[in-house]
């Protein structure tokens, strides 16, 4: 038996290399290795050095030489040349890793790495940089599928000639940076473009373009663009008119406060799908506007200044983005001014609108119709060259075309001719209107420049006082002032690893590599944590598939900032170093939806938690309005607006940002405690030392009130008379209760109300006052997490109307008042009927007529129910309004297209809380598993699913929340029928 060799660590490493023959060993050398072994230090060393030298010279025969005298084969056979071969005692790293890490090249989005070819010089953007008044920021808003994407195609085209053909037939999509975006045909992410072009003058200027998501669930992308822009687009399809997201975002951008303009876009449908003549196409132009202009007053707080639109105005073009094609009055007059030198373009756009026709033996304009087949000015000079141009080239593309196309100065080559009809007419249109210039006039015009409205972006913005030098340079946009950037937005960068922070630079001039002070959310002038000073590093201006690398970047531009997001979670407010003032922040992001929909995820593998807790951070800067929780179970919640939105999340997360497997619950939503009646008793509670005692109640708000407050109608920061005024008026609140409100909860903009409802003759109001910081924490605390089942309380008034307060200071302690207050809360809230409260999503419905009923089944199915349905004007379709709640809507998309072979669309968004229909609390109720319960179950099915996902108790426990004198008064008032001990 042969004698074996084992290592140190009792590895097996071969047979004794002496016990062998000496026919050719294990190791390729022929006699026995004993002589080898003999041999003196100095021999080896020169074998050694032999080794080392055929191996420089490259022999694949080199033989290299292990510590322990023997031969080992060399690593050069099996690595090649220029191989270090390294001979380690023990691992020096982890058994996880691999001990050559495979190199990762991931690619998640298209990005180009040499600078495009332009109409300008980098040189001349840079320049333009300096000039403010020349500058427009502008985001382009719509529903989905509206073309906004393919507008700014049409923009890239006309400034980046050699980029794509007019002539391809797939669209470029050129915003669309993402791979997911590409494959989807829906943009997700906001993406800022910078681009120079001429407006009809052919004057320059410095357009920043946001192209943001139509999709409702993106709408927060649209919040964090629209806080950094002065003016929007308002793109609606002319054929679908103003529909669901169209209307929230024109509401948004005027409570935003942005200059508004609105684009046509589409209008080739009129011709091309709905065949409607020249007279129904201006109806149909006309009804959008004016439905446009009905939302506008209804939004408006200023009804003076509510800015209108109109196409005679200028604040309006129409654009068909497919066949590059956009201009407005002016624009479309400028045309004929070319062709007809004399023409007045300015003069003869006025009259291009409205109920205005063209007499042609007076050549005059009148507003009665010469004779009974004029038609309007607008049909005559506009609309009908169009529809010419549009047949011939669909229709008679061999015949006439030729003939007309001369006539109209354009020249076509033969093999232009032979194309096929959508690239030849898109070809047409372009040679026939020009470029872009009618929108960029309407921009130049109508959007006012970062100069002229840092005025009021500063007011509606900043949180500090407008009257401070620091204000009064953004006021100014003063490049020469102190150094203030407002960030929205993240963008990863090619590897996922960091992110780059777009910001709006408000004043000042912001240098790559200058050290800045980057403050959170969460910084005040109290609380200073929120604080970092930082390096920036490179500066980019975006042009989404690539960006140009600049060294400064003056006020009123956009910037994409290196180096500095990693304490950044949302938004920032960034500044200079200089301390000569008391600095405040930017005002969060206001978003016009909410997160309500909730999953819950887990890594596969449990040893990979702290890489799906990293993803989970970078995944929360991604999304704007994304939340990420963990629950008291230890259970990692992810909140979004939809499913579309959560499915790009979990995309993210799992390819991008932690590149593990990760498990997903089923999704949930977002549930609410309220109240329905005031409380049975008064409820009071004494703090462990017994030393203080506290007396609630609780009651329902009146209505309206919760939203209110969630859309900072009323603010608590407000001083009492004012407050006190609002409550007093609008909803009819007692003087003295409306002013002592002390705190809505759970957070400033919370819709719940704390009210101190005692007497000075009652009550030591000076003790009282010195526990307020405790009773509101602990307030606050309970509404954040209420008892039914840790979900927000919303909708209820606490009324504190009795407090035995300690004299000693040391008595009372937060440490005894907030656990005190908050379990005070609850027993008032539990003796006031408590409910359950589901968010109610508002679902609008794209249908042809027979699939309406086909939609009707599919919500009554969901407990949805149908507030409208009305036909579109000018088109085939029906829209149908509804409500379903959000728990139901899971796969209801799929269902309606099912039930309709795919022929309706929808688009769903949170519009509501609503109580859920039975009492939570009824222990009479049976819970038999895998049975749908009827209507007055859910509310207890709900709570207790909701429980034991949570891992809490089973049922509500009140000895949690009520003290032993407090239990002695619910038992000689007979109420604790429904409450389990």
């Amino acid at each position: 038996m042969d004698a074996d060799l084992y290592d140190e660590f009792g590895n097996y490493i071969g047979p004794d290399l002496a016990s062998e023959s000496e026919d050719e060993n294990e190791y390729g050398n022929i006699g026995d290795d004993t002589e080898d072994r003999e041999r003196s230090d100095e021999e080896m060393e020169e074998d050694k050095d032999e080794s080392r030298e055929q191996v420089e010279q490259g022999s694949s025969m080199a033989v290299v030489l292990h510590e322990d005298k023997r031969y080992y084969p060399s690593a050069l056979e099996v690595y090649g040349p220029e191989v270090e071969t390294l001979v380690q005692e023990e691992d020096a790293q982890p058994l996880d890793k691999p001990l050559i890490a495979p190199t990762r090249k991931a690619k998640f989005q298209i990005k180009q790495q040499q600078l495009p070819e332009t109409t300008y010089s980098i040189e001349f953007l840079a320049d333009m940089m300096d000039a403010p008044h020349l500058i427009r920021n502008v985001v382009l808003l719509g529903h989905l599928h509206h073309g906004k994407t393919t507008l700014v195609d049409c923009l890239v085209q006309q400034t980046h000639p050699y980029l794509h053909s007019i002539t391809d037939e797939k669209p470029l999509r050129y915003t669309d940076t993402l791979f997911t975006e590409q494959q989807r045909g829906v943009s997700t992410k906001a993406t800022p473009v910078t681009l120079l072009l001429q407006d009809v003058k052919s004057k320059s200027y410095l357009l920043n373009i946001f192209d943001t998501s139509g999709h409702v669930n993106f709408s927060d992308e649209a919040t964090a663009a629209i806080r950094l822009s002065d003016g929007a687009i308002l793109i609606v399809d002319a054929a679908e008119g103003v529909m669901l997201n169209t209307e929230r975002l024109l509401k948004h951008a005027i409570q935003e406060k942005l200059a508004l303009t609105v684009c046509i876009n589409k209008i080739d449908r009129l011709v091309l799908e709905l065949k409607l003549p020249p007279l129904d196409a201006y109806y149909k132009l006309r009804h959008i506007i004016e439905e446009i202009n009905g939302l506008i007053a209804l939004y408006s707080s200023d009804t003076e200044n509510s800015g209108f639109v109109s196409p005679a105005i200028g604040n309006v073009c129409f654009a068909s983005s497919e066949y590059n094609v956009c201009f407005t009055l002016k624009s479309f007059a400028a045309l004929y001014a070319r062709n007809y030198p004399g023409l007045n373009a300015n003069e003869f756009a006025k009259r291009l609108w409205g109920d205005i026709y063209f007499n042609p033996k007076t050549r005059k304009f009148t507003k009665k119709p010469p004779h009974n087949t004029a038609q309007r000015s607008f049909i005559e000079f506009i609309l009908e060259p169009l529809y010419k141009i549009f047949a011939q080239v669909v229709g008679d593309v061999d015949t006439t075309l030729p003939d007309v196309l001369d006539e109209l100065g354009i020249r076509l080559t033969s093999e232009e001719m032979k194309m096929n009809i959508r690239p030849l007419l898109r070809l047409v249109c372009t040679r026939f209107l020009g470029d872009m210039c009618g929108l960029v006039d309407m921009c130049v015009t109508h959007v006012p420049s970062p100069q002229a409205h840092a005025p009021t972006k500063v007011q509606h913005v900043y949180t500090g006082p407008i009257d401070s030098p620091l204000a009064q340079d953004m006021i100014n946009c003063d490049p020469d002032g102190r150094l203030m950037i407002h960030s929205t937005k993240m963008y990863p960068t090619e590897d996922c690893t960091l992110f780059v922070v777009l910001g709006r630079i408000m004043s000042g001039t912001l240098e790559a590599g200058q050290r800045v002070r980057v403050l959170g959310e969460a910084y005040s002038r109290t609380d200073e944590e929120d604080s970092r000073v930082l390096t920036v590093g490179r500066l980019w201006i975006s042009e989404a598939r690539y960006s140009i690398e600049l060294s400064r970047v003056p006020a009123g531009n956009w910037v994409l900032i290196e180096g500095i997001d990693r304490p950044i979670v949302k938004t920032s407010t960034i500044t200079d170093l200089n301390n000569s003032e008391e600095l405040h922040i930017f005002r969060p992001l206001k978003f016009n939806t909410q997160s309500v929909i909730k999953i819950a995820v887990e890594p596969v593998n449990p040893s990979e938690l702290p890489k799906m807790l990293d993803g989970l951070r970078k995944v929360n800067k991604s999304y704007p309005l994304l939340g990420t929780r963990v629950e008291e179970s230890g259970e990692h919640v992810v909140l979004g607006t939809g499913e579309l939105y959560l499915d790009c999340a979990m995309h993210d997360l799992r390819r991008m940002y932690s590149e593990i497997d990760i498990k997903v619950a089923d999704p949930v939503v977002a549930f609410a405690e309220t109240v329905v009646e005031t409380s049975s008793l008064k409820c009071f509670a004494e703090t462990p030392n017994k030393r203080n005692k506290l007396t609630m109640i609780a009651e329902p708000l009146e209505r309206g009130l919760a939203e209110d407050i969630e859309a900072e109608h009323v603010r608590i920061t407000w001083n009492k008379k004012r407050l006190g005024e609002f409550f007093q008026t609008k909803y009819d609140w007692d003087l003295l209760a409306a002013r002592s409100i002390w705190a809505f909860g759970p957070d400033s903009t919370g819709p719940n109300i704390l009210v101190d409802d005692t007497l000075p003759s009652e009550v030591d109001k000076t003790l009282l006052n010195s526990a307020r910081d405790a009773i509101i924490q602990g307030f606050q605390w309970g509404t954040r997490e209420g008892p039914l089942c840790e979900e927000p309380i919303r909708n209820v008034k606490f009324k504190i109307l009795d407090a035995v307060i300690a004299q000693e200071p040391l008595h009372r302690g937060g440490g005894q008042i907030i656990p005190t207050a908050r379990r005070v809360a609850y027993s008032a809230f539990l003796m006031a009927t408590p409910r359950l409260m589901e968010p109610y999503l508002f679902v609008e419905v794209q249908a042809p007529a027979d699939c309406v009923s086909a939609v009707y089944t599919v919500l009554a199915k969901r407990r949805g129910h149908v507030t409208q349905d009305a036909p579109v004007p000018g088109s085939p379709l029906y829209i149908i309004k509804a409500f379903i709640p959000a728990i139901d809507s899971f796969g209801f998309e799929t269902d309606l297209r099912t039930h309709t072979q795919g022929q309706a669309f929808c688009q769903s968004v949170f519009h509501h809380w609503q109580i859920v229909p039975g009492d939570p609390l009824d222990k009479s109720i049976n819970m038999r598993p895998l049975e749908p319960q009827p209507a007055t179950h859910l509310a207890r099915e709900f709570m207790l699913k909701t429980r034991r996902r949570k891992g809490l108790s089973e049922d509500v426990s009140i000895n949690k929340f009520f003290d032993d004198p407090m239990l002695l008064e619910l038992a000689r008032q007979d109420v604790l029928l429904n409450y389990p001990l």
